[in-house]
């Protein structure tokens, strides 16, 4: 590897890591857990990515590819990983359900804003509402989730009402946690494909900044920014979801991918 590129990664990747590592400590997650956790990991994508093709993927070449012992690959692979699954399915559920109450017309007034819903009944219920979007779970579960971090209300008639068109399920720490891992995973993936492709087959990757702002400007930029960011995601959510086979049965097409466009913000002194 030219000395050049070896530096710009091992400059990035301790870029990467320091955001990480302060999670870690925060959560009580000696070294040493982090050692295991990167090697099993080399061995899964070294197996899984870098073989080579028409060839059984073998523990020497693992071994070859990444450093380690044959004795500790052969282990390594053996071993299961912990999984966020649970906590995963609960954020994807409970936002599936929000995006359906803003999007689905069923649930909307004249004025195609979100109804207030009766929890069960025979008319745009909150449970035909999870019934169609959270699958095969209790209405109550789902509406008890949403109430823990303030994305509705019950309000005094008993109707439910949407008080936020974004699910973000502060407080629960395992499923922040969760899209840690995917939302990181997803950018990384991106730059990875970017730094591999030519420049027609790129994916989109852009962002503004500027680093010499008063906090009065930041603080006006923090919510503007979530105004438009949070305009831009809705517009691109009704699109998809005219071309989502889930929400429309009657796409025609091939194939399956998943595709998506993320937003975030950030400030640094």
């Amino acid at each position: 590897m030219e000395t050049k590129i070896k530096n710009a990664l091992f400059a990035a990747i301790l870029r990467i890591l320091r955001p990480l590592i302060r999670i870690l400590l925060r959560n009580g997650i000696p070294y040493r857990t982090f050692a295991d956790l990167a090697k099993w990991l080399y061995v899964d994508v070294a197996r899984s990515e870098f073989g080579i093709e028409g060839r059984k993927q073998t523990d020497s070449r693992v071994s070859i590819i990444t450093g380690l012992s044959r004795k500790e690959v052969g282990r390594l692979k053996k071993e299961v990983q912990a999984s966020d699954e649970e906590a995963l399915f609960r954020y994807n559920r409970a936002a599936r359900v929000i995006a359906g109450w803003v999007k689905d017309r069923r649930f909307l007034d004249r004025k195609k804003n979100p109804k207030l819903l009766s929890l069960e009944g025979t008319d745009s219920t909150f449970g035909e509402l999870v019934k169609a979007y959270g699958g095969d779970v209790p209405s109550r579960a789902v509406l008890d989730e949403l109430m823990s971090v303030s994305a509705v209300r019950m309000k005094k008639d008993g109707r439910i009402e949407l008080l936020s068109s974004a699910f973000v399920p502060s407080g629960d720490e395992p499923a922040m946690l969760s899209i840690l891992g995917t939302d990181t995973a997803h950018l990384i993936d991106t730059i990875d494909h970017n730094i591999s492709h030519s420049r027609d087959g790129r994916r989109f990757q852009r962002k503004v900044a500027y680093d010499n702002v008063p906090i009065e400007a930041a603080e006006k930029f923090r919510s503007l920014s979530a105004e438009k960011a949070q305009q831009l995601l809705e517009s691109l959510d009704r699109w998809l979801a005219r071309h989502d086979r889930d929400s429309n049965p009657s796409v025609d097409g091939t194939g399956q991918k998943k595709v998506g466009l993320g937003v975030y913000y950030f400030e640094d002194d």
